[in-house]
């Protein structure tokens, strides 16, 4: 089992990347979500909270070139639910629980980001109000980007234990997408703050852009909120 902050630290562009898990005293989920860029318009952005989450905006307007993947809601809530991705995916993951249908389901009617030659994956999380969780990768198949592999993972809630995905595996040209399994990464028992404190030091500094930790108490559904952005630090 892997400790978050070192896998981060030794990774320069892990692009976008999303941690669910249970704490080491196994009373609160933990949730961790964080944005990356290398470019001007992916660098020029800040996470702000709203009524059922978070969505990202530009931090100088003037700046934004094209919102169209880089402008969504990262986290919405769901009842006691809680739905992470980094896209307008959240919307879609959203509005098919609403309808009583799967958060798979929802995700076969999307596929990764027509950006290529990265194709940049689209990755998902589901934390349920027992603290269990799933995470999901929609990639390109290929390098030309003809077809779409979908994987979801699901896992208990397990005390200390904690999931990290991510859109891409380090730093390339083009982008190598994530491979494998989220891995397993150790949780302790800090506070929202605490947490976010430690992943944003471990991110890389250049290309880190804003970070969210949210702590959720498993009986009560109480939640503490950390939110760090480069832009106002």
């Amino acid at each position: 089992m892997e400790q978050l902050t070192e896998l981060l630290a030794a990774n320069p562009y892990p692009g976008r990347g999303i941690t669910l898990g249970r704490s080491a005293d196994g009373n609160r989920a933990v949730v961790v979500y964080f944005i990356m860029g290398r470019s001007e318009n992916s660098r020029n952005r800040v996470f702000e909270e709203t009524a059922d989450g978070i969505c990202t905006r530009a931090f100088d307007e003037s700046k934004m070139t094209d919102p169209s993947l880089i402008i969504y809601h990262p986290v919405r809530t769901f009842g006691r639910g809680l739905v992470v991705t980094n896209g307008d995916q959240t919307d879609t993951v959203v509005e098919f629980l609403k309808e009583g249908r799967p958060f798979e389901q929802a995700l076969r009617t999307r596929e990764f980001e027509p950006d290529g030659p990265n194709w940049t994956p689209r990755i998902s999380g589901l934390l349920a109000p027992d603290g269990s969780y799933k995470l999901s990768i929609l990639k390109a198949a290929d390098a030309a980007g003809s077809a779409c592999v979908r994987e979801t993972f699901e896992y208990p809630a397990l005390p200390g234990t904690g999931h990290f995905i991510s859109t891409y595996e380090t730093d390339g040209d083009p982008l190598p997408s994530f491979r494998g399994e989220p891995k397993t990464v150790s949780l302790g028992n800090e506070s929202a703050k605490a947490l976010a404190d430690q992943v944003w030091a471990a991110l890389n500094a250049d290309n880190k852009v804003s970070l969210f930790v949210r702590t959720v108490e498993l009986e009560s559904g109480k939640t503490e909120t950390a939110i760090i952005n480069k832009h106002q630090a």
